[in-house]
């Protein structure tokens, strides 16, 4: 497991190789930790706006010794993988705009306002707990259920940002995003018992409804 200490100084260690100064966010575990939600986690993981500033932040933990895996291992077959590297018990998940089958979109990168600077040349910006739910959603693995039952059960929840977000990614080309939310949230009130208000897994099937009525329309061409 990652400490909050051992994440600070791995993530300074990194600061140290990296070529010039990046800016990245945070989500999953690392972005919990920084945000008070929970003291360890099995990964550091990372989004980038880009190819270039992954492969930047790559080099700088290669030089470290970090040796690539197979995301396989623990992803499956989900697209969009992130690229992960290992050494010993510390693993990076390192995401380039898409995590899995959501996007890391504008309205998120604004509501991640709580930035943390670790030495000279790299930033992070802490992904906002709503939007952390939402790649919890998006990589939905059993811990990941676990993280956004504790962050629901810990903050007070917007539940209409949800929502939005779910039609932006919509919009985005993401078609899956209200249904995968909405599965993902009613798996969280029917089998972990956590408090989801019925009105909102109501409008995300509603979403979805309407998403199909919108397909059955343009193959019968009206």
């Amino acid at each position: 497991m990652i400490t909050i200490d051992k994440q600070q100084k791995l993530l300074l260690n990194v600061s140290r190789r990296l070529k010039e100064k990046l800016t990245a966010y945070a989500i999953g575990g690392t972005a919990m930790m920084l945000l008070g939600f929970k003291e360890a986690t099995l990964d550091i993981d990372i989004v980038f706006e880009n190819e270039k500033d992954r492969d930047i932040f790559k080099s700088a933990i290669k030089s470290l010794g970090y040796q690539g895996m197979d995301a396989l291992q623990v992803y499956g077959a989900k697209r969009n993988q992130p690229q992960m590297f290992r050494l010993n018990d510390e693993r990076f998940d390192l995401f380039a705009v898409q995590v899995i089958d959501f996007i890391f979109s504008d309205n998120m990168h604004k509501r991640a306002e709580q930035i943390h600077q670790f030495g000279d040349n790299l930033i992070l910006k802490i992904a906002n707990p709503h939007d952390i739910i939402l790649m919890k959603c998006a990589t939905d693995r059993l811990k990941d259920k676990d993280d956004a039952r504790n962050i629901i059960n810990a903050t007070k929840i917007n539940w209409d940002i949800l929502i939005e977000e779910a039609n932006k990614q919509i919009g985005l080309g993401k078609e899956r995003a209200a249904f995968d939310l909405g599965c993902f949230l009613e798996d969280l009130k029917t089998q972990m018992k956590v408090d989801i208000p019925n009105g909102i897994l109501d409008k995300l099937f509603e979403i979805v409804q309407n998403q199909a009525k919108q397909k059955q329309k343009k193959r019968q061409g009206l």
